[in-house]
């Protein structure tokens, strides 16, 4: 039975999450295909809201709590993944728990996480596109596009390691909110466990593959394609943010990549074995 009326307990979360991952591993590839690019969409939502939050932030009020702010608003990603449905590579790591009591095929998860993660990757840059082409980066005189360029700065211009480290974090952190997610029972419910470990992961700076899909694109965007209007307005250079480039992208995102996999194993991992490893293949 159920511990209480308002959230299911933590051995009941491990059996929905691991038959949660093994219906995600074996949805149709077109159903997979369209609620890939939505996650992509929605994370990159939860980016541009992050980035407008930021945007004159750092001479107004002090840096912590700028962040909070920032992390804050960026839970509106995983609120309309997980409430309105759809598919996340960082969030589906937790599949991890359906392979390891044998209800989904290490060939089925790969198979999900690899649609997912490149479904994510097109929703992502296609919100990109269109933030740019509607002329975001203009807002607050520029200020949007300059906290762009920051972000997508210090993000591409990290090492791998240090990369891959803060990788690890964030999708610890995601993968809690999404866990958390599986126990509420109800819309609000998921809303309210979900913003504190993501605002947290954002406050911190780490960091999520799926959201630097857009917000290291974003960043290249305005950096390639202002106009020189937001230069003047903002009285940046592009060669101000050297580190913005295709390699410095592809390094973090590699890097990040590596360690949400291995954030996301760590929990899924850690709960099975508290709970799951020595129930029988029945227990619901």
């Amino acid at each position: 039975m159920d511990a209480g009326p308002d959230v299911h307990p933590p051995r009941t979360i491990a059996r929905r999450t691991k038959q949660k991952g093994s219906t995600k591993a074996t949805l149709p590839a077109s159903e997979l295909f369209v609620l890939g690019l939505l996650a992509g969409v929605y994370i990159a939502f939860g980016s541009l809201f992050s980035t407008v939050a930021l945007a004159g932030a750092q001479d107004a009020v002090p840096h912590g709590i700028a962040r909070v702010l920032s992390g804050l608003v960026f839970s509106l990603g995983l609120i309309l993944v997980l409430v309105g449905g759809a598919e996340l590579f960082t969030g589906n790591t937790l599949m991890v728990v359906a392979w390891a009591k044998d209800r989904a095929r290490v060939g089925d998860v790969l198979r999900a996480l690899g649609l997912a993660y490149v479904t994510n990757f097109i929703g992502s840059i296609a919100i990109v596109v269109l933030a740019l082409w509607a002329a975001v980066h203009m807002a607050g005189d520029g200020a949007v596009g300059a906290a762009a360029l920051r972000t997508a700065d210090q993000k591409a211009g990290l090492g791998f390691g240090t990369a891959l480290a803060s990788g690890i974090l964030a999708n610890m952190l995601v993968c809690l909110a999404v866990w958390l997610a599986y126990g509420a029972r109800s819309a609000a419910d998921k809303v309210l466990v979900i913003v504190p470990p993501i605002a947290a992961f954002v406050a911190i700076g780490l960091e999520h593959s799926v959201a630097n899909m857009s917000l290291i694109p974003l960043g290249w965007g305005v950096k390639t394609f202002a106009a020189a209007e937001f230069w003047r307005e903002t009285g940046l250079q592009p060669d101000m943010f050297a580190a913005i480039t295709p390699a410095g992208f592809a390094r973090n995102l590699t890097a990040c990549t590596i360690g949400n996999v291995i954030g996301g194993a760590l929990v899924g991992g850690a709960y099975w074995f508290a709970y799951l490893r020595e129930e029988g293949g029945n227990g619901e």
